[in-house]
This record gives C-alpha cells, structure tokens and sequence, in this order.
C-alpha cells in the first residue's frame, strides 16, 4: 500500500549527532578549549587586572564545555541539557556583549563574549543560534 502523505518525515533525533551536528559538536569543543585555556591562563597570570573579565571567560569555558558534552550525547535529556547550555550562552554574549559595547570601562580586557564575540570573528554570537536551529530541527516528537 502506497503512502500519499505529503508531509516530510521529522528529522531524526538521533541525527542531531550525526553528520553536520559533529562539526557544530566540533566547533563547540574548539571554543570549550581555546576559552578554558584563555581563562586558565588570564586567571594564572593576570587575574588581578581584570577579575571580572576573567571570570566571565572561564565561565563561558564551563557553558562551552556543557554545550560540547550534552550536543555530543544522544537522547532527549541531553539536547535539553543542550538547549539549557546554549541559552545561557546566547544570554551571555549578548548581555556580555551589550555591556562591553556600552560600557567600555566595566571590561578593561577582553572577554569570549566581548562586543559580541568580535575577537573570534563574531562566532560566539552566530554559535548558539545555530546550535538551538539545529537542536529544534532535530527534536523529538511525542507524537510519531
């Protein structure tokens, strides 16, 4: 018996980390390295200039790391820890960033998150909305 449903089949959520989700997963992994080993070293040599600075990188080091881990792991749990992770993010590149374009003297040095991400080409403010269009295309649906 022919099928003449015309409505496309939803993505599998198993895809989510697969193919396009590895390099997404990927990226995120370079951004939880290169900002753990930033704020490992601002916090190491030069802590006392910046501290709230350097706190906020070793922050955005911890949502990168989480947003690695749960993007990497299959299951409903995980892209929900996921999408938490990359809200957080989202948040704090435009808060962080908002203020850092605003208000120059609130950081003296340079964040992850700084006027948008413009130390790293704008991609942590691309990143999490990427990440939460590619976690909703890759839901899972209750009704199947």
């Amino acid at each position: 018996m022919k099928n003449n449903s015309t409505t496309a089949a939803p993505s599998s959520p198993a895809g989510r980390t697969t193919g396009a989700g590895r390099l997404l997963i990927t990226v995120y992994g370079i951004f939880a390295i290169s900002a753990t080993a930033r704020a490992g070293y601002q916090i190491a040599t030069h802590f006392t200039d910046a501290p709230v600075a350097y706190l906020l990188s070793a922050f955005a080091a911890v949502v990168y790391i989480a947003a690695t881990v749960s993007l990497a792991k299959p299951g409903q749990k995980w892209a929900i820890a996921a999408a938490v992770a990359i809200c957080i993010e989202l948040v704090g590149v435009l808060v962080v960033g908002s203020l850092s374009l605003f208000d120059q003297q609130a950081f003296p040095h340079a964040t992850v998150w700084s006027m948008f991400g413009r130390g790293y080409g704008f991609i942590p403010l691309l990143l999490p909305i990427i990440g939460l269009w590619w976690l909703y295309r890759h839901r899972e649906r209750a009704n199947r």
